[in-house]
């Protein structure tokens, strides 16, 4: 992997700096190419931070800090799948880190919104990340593609998000839903069974996150 860096910022030392710091306190092998991937996310998103509302973070220390370590934290609880759904993905997170982290892992990032679709491709191509491909549309609208898992972070109601994400994992898959300290309560429903809740916490902030994994049984 090959990445081509595009925001010339002084604090680029101390940001990688830190990133790696986050990385090795996860445990998450990683590359030095990888790292300087999850950076130069981090820039591009600045980058257009600028001209657009992508994100409420308006520094590069805050989009390390609140989106690319966040991510990362939650991918060091995530099963191993070959195919991921990000559903709902806005600018890219948690799918874009997780293509980048995990490459052997087939990411497909759903998104409705025209500006954070257009952000997802201007990434991808910088990046060159081959394994990542961006959906624009809604994902109950759109033709599901089955995936060995899907994820939605913060996209709607755990219950409806959990609706839409349904069809777009094959049977025997994953549904994996985010949430904060508080896990999110999710009635089970015919086809899906609750596999197991895990609490963790992100370096830096030490905020406690959950995961609510559920695996599709028909």
């Amino acid at each position: 992997m090959s990445v081509r860096p595009i925001v010339a910022s002084p604090d680029r030392s101390d940001a990688q700096r830190g990133l790696a710091e986050a990385l090795e306190t996860l445990g998450l092998i990683h590359d030095r190419a990888q790292l300087d991937a999850l950076l130069t996310l981090a820039e591009l998103l600045l980058a257009w931070g600028s001209r657009i509302n992508l994100t409420g973070h308006r520094t590069l220390e805050a989009i390390i800090s609140g989106l690319v370590v966040e991510s990362a934290a939650l991918i060091r609880e995530l099963p191993e799948a070959e195919s991921l759904a990000d559903i709902g993905s806005g600018a890219g997170f948690p799918g874009l880190p997780i293509g980048i982290l995990r490459p052997a892992c087939r990411v497909t990032l759903v998104e409705a919104r025209e500006r954070r679709h257009h952000f997802q491709r201007a990434a991808i191509r910088n990046l060159r990340l081959e394994n990542v491909t961006p959906l624009r549309g809604r994902a109950e609208v759109l033709t599901p593609i089955p995936h060995a898992a899907a994820i939605s972070q913060a996209m709607a109601r755990p219950e409806l998000a959990l609706t839409w994400m349904i069809p777009w994992v094959r049977a025997g898959g994953r549904i994996l839903i985010p949430g904060s300290a508080v896990p999110p309560a999710i009635a089970i429903r015919t086809g899906v069974t609750h596999e197991t809740t895990t609490r963790y916490r992100v370096p830096g902030s030490g905020r406690e996150r959950t995961l609510w994994v559920g695996r599709i049984t028909e």
